[in-house]
């Protein structure tokens, strides 16, 4: 995605105005969220909120992520992506009819939104987020915060037919300015690596960032490499959880 005056809009945009499909919220499920809280604060510039579940982190004032602290040691150490659902409950039973599964039905989130946990039919998990309280991000498509999420999947022509169905409007409308893409696993990942999303974050230089994760105590993954929407490396947090660092 260009760096135009078109990106600046969209960053701050609420996603709960945006189609369907919309990438609005990311989370990272962590034994530790202090040791996030160091982590991510040192890397990004975040700073934290507690909730009652999570700490939230916001980048100048304006939400950005979650830290949410794991209740059962065998669930992973991942960072989620959330999708943009005017309806949690309708677009829950189109993924099911569609092939996917519905791994945690929706449910309230206090007064925040409705929220979900899903996979497609591939096994990739991703959750979805009917806003109340909570619409989303704040801030996204800056350093410091969410840039894109990449799929990937074994079968790429399939992932797009699902993705697709259920989320037209945010790929392929008349105003569609899409924030995740579809790519083989083989393309970066070892081909036994299951089909995932991969969060990116925005920063100015990918290389510094890549000292600051591992000063931090942080993994290098996946050195730089480049892609259609910028330089990007994958990395894992000090607890395991991958992301990976856009430089545009």
């Amino acid at each position: 995605m260009a760096e135009n005056g078109a990106s600046e809009k969209r960053a701050t945009a609420r996603p709960s105005d945006r189609p369907e499909g919309t990438p609005c919220w990311v989370e990272a499920q962590l034994s530790d969220v202090e040791a996030g809280r160091r982590f991510y604060g040192e890397l990004f510039g975040w700073t934290f909120e507690e909730t009652t579940e999570s700490l939230r982190a916001s980048l100048d004032g304006e939400p950005v992520a979650g830290l949410v602290r794991k209740t059962d040691g065998r669930m992973p150490t991942v960072w989620t992506v959330y999708f943009h659902t005017p309806d949690a409950r309708a677009l829950a039973g189109r993924i099911r009819e569609a092939g996917g599964q519905v791994v945690t039905p929706p449910h309230e989130v206090g007064d925040l939104g409705t929220s979900a946990l899903a996979a497609d039919p591939e096994g990739a998990v991703f959750a979805l987020w009917e806003p109340d309280g909570h619409p989303g991000f704040g801030r996204r498509h800056e350093p410091g915060t969410f840039a894109w999420a990449e799929l990937y999947a074994r079968d790429t022509d399939a992932a797009n037919a699902f993705y697709g169905d259920l989320f037209r409007d945010a790929l392929f409308g008349p105003d569609a300015d899409p924030d995740f893409g579809r790519a083989p696993v083989s393309g970066v990942f070892p081909a036994e690596m299951p089909p995932h999303f991969l969060v990116h974050f925005l920063v100015r230089d990918v290389e510094a960032a890549l000292g600051t994760v591992a000063r931090l105590g942080g993994r290098v993954r996946v050195p730089p490499f480049e892609t259609s929407y910028g330089r990007a490396a994958v990395v894992s947090d000090g607890q395991g959880a991958s992301f990976a660092l856009l430089q545009r």
